[in-house]
């Protein structure tokens, strides 16, 4: 009992040192590719510095990291299994009775662990920092219009040449867009208070926002009543839709209440729901790639061909991260049901790394 368990501590250390090295090296790199895109798209906006997109680099990393966890498990799985397996440690636990479930363990363990700490605490964190540099690419890179959701209803600013608005609403529906009941306050370009609309209703048309029976409380002068106003705006429907707080900015904590809020105002929360879904279904995704892992690299070196099957796990690899992201897609799409679409990938792939290394070891 004691050297099972020494050798699986042992397994345990060798995989996470793997697992560290991969995730630092891989995040390092597409980290690299990231600041030379940014410094890219600032080469003709002076105000952006090196040191700023940098910055903004460490900011997304967490996002990034997040993206490429079934990889990293994946490689660091296959690497450990294929060092033990040409070390022949594998076939001295065999045959001290450990069996490849028993090795496979410390593995699935370790990734369990990660995984769960990853969703409970590194992506809260994440997320705030996400947010952090959509608002830096949004002021430096971007500059187009904002839309906040809170309890409180919601929040959209826009400007135009010589005043800036910032528009309130407690209820939203769509087709057309309408914002019930409306509070604008208006803005000079240095941020001077001016005045405010209030109004029933405000409704999207091409071009402008449909003011009608307003009332413009302005600072300095008294009330007027404006039966039909028209408010310039370069808004869609589109943009205030990808404008929105994307669900990466948004904890794990704070989705299921950020989808509530949505609900309440009358937003679709099929992104949100499908964010927290998928952050829900992560644990079994890279617990299938550690199958999976393990069922091309266990026997690799006594059946050759050991770049072929390094090939055929990493083509696997990607077609399950790849399937995952069109269901999400289309779960995000509403064409799938929210539910469906994020956990159908990793339930199949799951399965078909446990039933893949079931053929192998005992079939």
């Amino acid at each position: 009992m004691i050297q099972h368990w020494t050798l699986t501590r042992y397994f345990g250390r060798m995989y996470l040192l793997w697992f560290l090295i991969f995730l630092t090296s891989l995040a390092g790199v597409i980290f690299l590719f990231e600041v030379a895109e940014l410094l890219r798209r600032a080469a003709d906006r002076p105000d952006t510095t090196f040191l700023l997109v940098v910055k903004m680099g460490v900011f997304k990393l967490p996002e990034t990291i997040e993206k490429i966890l079934p990889f990293v498990v994946l490689f660091s799985g296959m690497f450990t299994f294929w060092r033990l397996t040409r070390s022949q440690e594998l076939i001295v636990a065999r045959a001290a009775g450990i069996s490849a479930w028993q090795f496979l363990a410390p593995a699935l363990l370790i990734t369990l662990l990660f995984s769960f700490f990853n969703v409970t605490m590194i992506n809260p964190v994440g997320a705030t920092l996400n947010a952090k540099y959509k608002e830096l690419e949004l002021h430096y890179l971007q500059r187009v219009p904002t839309l906040e959701l809170t309890g409180a209803g919601l929040w959209l600013r826009q400007h135009d040449a010589d005043r800036r608005y910032l528009l309130h609403a407690d209820h939203v529906e769509l087709n057309p867009l309408t914002l019930t009941p409306l509070m604008a306050f208006i803005y000079d370009t240095n941020d001077h208070y001016l005045g405010r609309i209030d109004a029933p209703q405000a409704v999207l048309q091409n071009g402008y926002w449909q003011i009608d029976n307003a009332w413009f409380n302005w600072d300095e002068k008294a009330p007027e009543a404006v039966e039909h106003y028209q408010l310039k705006t370069a808004l869609t429907l589109n943009k205030i839709q990808e404008s929105m707080a994307a669900p990466e900015t948004i904890s794990f904590w704070q989705l299921p209440g950020f989808v509530r809020a949505l609900k309440a105002i009358g937003l679709p929360p099929g992104r949100h729901e499908l964010a927290f879904q998928t952050l829900l279904a992560q644990p079994m995704l890279l617990c299938a790639m550690v199958f999976f892992a393990a069922a091309f690299s266990l026997r690799m070196s006594r059946r050759g061909g050991i770049m072929v099957t390094v090939l055929a796990g990493f083509f696997i690899g990607s077609l399950i991260y790849s399937l995952n992201n069109v269901v999400t897609a289309m779960g995000s799409n509403e064409t799938l049901p929210v539910f469906l679409s994020a956990w159908a990938i990793p339930v199949a792939a799951l399965t078909l790394g446990n039933a893949a290394l079931l053929y192998l070891e005992d079939g």
